[in-house]
């Protein structure tokens, strides 16, 4: 109640007219006052006495309808780039003055996303969270369970939002693999099987676990997806002023320049391999073109079509165009720069053969995920999509069974990989030992002989 007291006066004072401007073209000029999370405000303004004379006022009346008071103590204001006589500025608001960079709902803001040092606090959290002490009190199966959780919580709101750089990756990586096999930078313990094999799935021989910058390419991917997907949210309308958009809406235009852009430039590489796996799906067909776009049996008409593709009149119109509602019930008017050859005839009706199925309806265009359960984008798919899975058949549902002990399972794991350290495989590594079975006395230890 109180936000939206916030939120009425402040829309519907003078202050509208000052607040900050985010730039675009004249059709997504988009202004922004203020922003609420839980019991945070953010207040926009340019840095002039003017708009902050404004705001004191609107703080003031704030207090009058709402009965609370405003604690300036834990407030402050935060300049954007050099502004002059600031000091004096706060003096009407009396509060302090902050910096870029900062902090603000655990994620940095004004520092550069690429540098290693705005990920220290994430990965300090993880070490702290997989700390080496703690592997002495814990199973394997528990170390994998704590493996999961700690990457479920901690680096996932900073991967959602920024490419992690690869020396971060690297070292957190790093950490996992001594937390699960042991060792670090003063013990030196055996890693038995490569990550790359751990972090594949169960049924292919792996752990289950993920690969950070894998995960971050696919959390990165789902903001393509819901550009696309919604309709009119406040991160899209600021997304859609400041880089504009194109296709009809369902894309946000490539962010261009080496300042202040950043996070979305990295985002909008994703692009490419999210529309791969992206279709439309037609409503009145006005947003979709009937050549170009991905809306019939998965593929696009002028791939499927080229030689039609190439006689179109119009090669850019929508399914709306191409449709004519005069045809009876409505049909296809398909529209060539000339008649069609005997030959050709077979070409043409292959496409109205094609078309049958399909109808523009009352509904707005919309969009899919190819494969995703009801066609939406979900994490754990993309993932698997970027991480490209291997061909191995691996006897899982052997070894991953829910009556046997977890423990065993992975001993199990570990014996159809081939990698349990039996003393042959010691005396591989340098180890001065005698081979001999323990269990029959005479032939060498190997993985067979040890577990059958």
């Amino acid at each position: 109640m109180c936000c939206f007291t916030f939120s009425v006066i402040t829309d519907g004072s003078l202050y509208t007219e000052l607040c900050f401007s985010i730039q675009g073209d004249r059709r997504h000029n988009l202004k922004i006052s203020h922003l609420f999370f839980a019991d945070d405000t953010i207040v926009f303004c340019e840095a002039n006495k003017e708009h902050l004379t404004h705001l004191s006022w609107i703080l003031l009346w704030f207090e009058v309808a709402s009965g609370l008071r405003i604690n300036l103590d834990k407030s402050e204001i935060i300049p954007v780039g050099v502004v002059e006589e600031i000091e004096e500025m706060t003096v009407e608001l009396g509060c302090r003055v902050g910096s870029l960079p900062s902090q603000y709902l655990g994620l940095p803001l004004g520092a550069p996303n690429k540098a290693p040092s705005v990920w220290d606090g994430v990965e300090e959290k993880v070490r702290r969270r997989l700390a080496r002490w703690k592997r002495q009190y814990i199973s394997k199966g528990g170390r994998i369970t704590l493996i999961r959780s700690t990457l479920a919580s901690m680096p996932i709101y900073h991967i959602s939002l920024f490419r992690m750089p690869k020396s971060v990756a690297r070292r957190l990586d790093k950490v996992q693999r001594d937390f699960l096999w042991g060792g670090g930078s003063v013990e030196r313990k055996a890693h038995l099987i490569k990550w790359e094999a751990i972090c594949e799935d169960k049924s292919k021989g792996g752990l289950g676990l993920r690969k950070l910058v894998l995960l971050n390419k696919a959390l990165l991917g789902k903001w393509i997806w819901r550009f696309a997907y919604d309709k009119d949210n406040l991160w899209k309308q600021v997304i859609t002023a400041k880089y504009g958009q194109e296709g009809h809406g369902w894309r946000a235009k490539r962010a261009y320049g080496a300042f202040r852009v950043g996070g979305w430039k990295e985002i909008w590489k994703e692009t490419d391999w999210c529309w791969d796996n992206m279709g439309l799906i037609v409503g009145k067909g006005s947003k979709i073109n009937f050549w170009t776009d991905v809306w019939c049996n998965g593929t696009r008409l002028s791939q499927n079509f080229p030689h039609l593709f190439a006689m179109a009149s119009h090669r850019n119109a929508t399914v709306e165009e191409m449709w004519d509602q005069n045809f009876g019930q409505g049909g296809w008017n398909l529209r060539f720069l000339r008649d069609f050859n005997d030959w050709e005839m077979d070409i043409i009706g292959n496409l109205l053969h094609v078309l049958r199925d399909y109808k523009p309806s009352m509904e707005e265009d919309s969009v899919c995920w190819k494969g995703g359960r009801n066609d939406k984008f979900r994490v754990k798919e993309a993932y698997r999509l970027v991480a490209r899975p291997n061909d191995i058949v691996f006897p899982s549902r052997c070894i991953w069974v829910d009556s046997v002990p977890t423990k065993v399972a992975i001993y199990a794991w570990e014996a159809t990989w081939g990698r349990v350290l039996t003393l042959d495989r010691l005396q591989k590594r340098g180890c001065q030992l005698p081979n001999c079975c323990f269990l029959c006395g005479c032939e060498e230890e190997t993985v067979c002989s040890g577990s059958f």
